[in-house]
């Protein structure tokens, strides 16, 4: 999945209203104004997913397409900081520990996803194991264990595209009925 479909998709199962997505992205480090929000949730073209997970550029607009604005993988991990920070408040650091969260460097998205969904949502891995069954997924407890687990760990597994679009299905289904 590109980060704009999972933007798209999380901004729908959650219904979080436009003012509310400024707020997040805020909260995570990127100041983006309301209409640059409404920019990025307008999808691209298929052929212009190519250059789409480019993590050097921070903030730019297609060449063609001047309407729409990119979401690269620090966006969306600022964008998923900020949902944590929204739906549960900001953590102080304890003494020793950086103020802001370090970034997860290369892991997938879809792992930094459903581990910082989790996170916000204050989700069980029973919950999540429920939200996929609800999408028509079914997975084990060891099985999402691995998915959860930091990159490098021995049993650590990517997290495909189709757990990620399925456990967004069901986090809508839960969530908006």
């Amino acid at each position: 999945m590109h980060n704009h479909d999972i933007l798209i998709r999380v901004r729908y199962a959650l219904d979080i209203k436009n003012k509310d997505m400024v707020e997040i992205f805020k909260l995570g480090g990127v100041n983006v104004t309301q209409e640059e929000v409404m920019e990025m949730l307008t999808k691209p073209k298929e052929e212009d997913y190519d250059e789409y997970e480019d993590d050097d550029v921070d903030f730019y607009a297609y060449e063609d397409e001047e309407d729409t604005i990119k979401c690269n993988n620090k966006m969306m991990e600022s964008f998923l900081n900020g949902l944590i920070i929204f739906k549960r408040g900001k953590q102080e650091p304890k003494p020793g520990q950086p103020e802001s969260p370090a970034p997860t460097g290369k892991e997938s998205v879809n792992n930094v996803l459903l581990k910082k969904l989790k996170i916000a949502l204050t989700l069980t891995s029973e919950d999540m194991i429920e939200i996929l069954g609800d999408a028509g997924v079914n997975i084990t407890k060891g099985e999402l264990g691995a998915i959860l687990r930091k990159e490098g760990h021995r049993n650590y597994k990517q997290c495909g595209d189709r757990y990620a679009r399925n456990f967004l299905k069901g986090l809508t289904l839960k969530y908006r009925g």
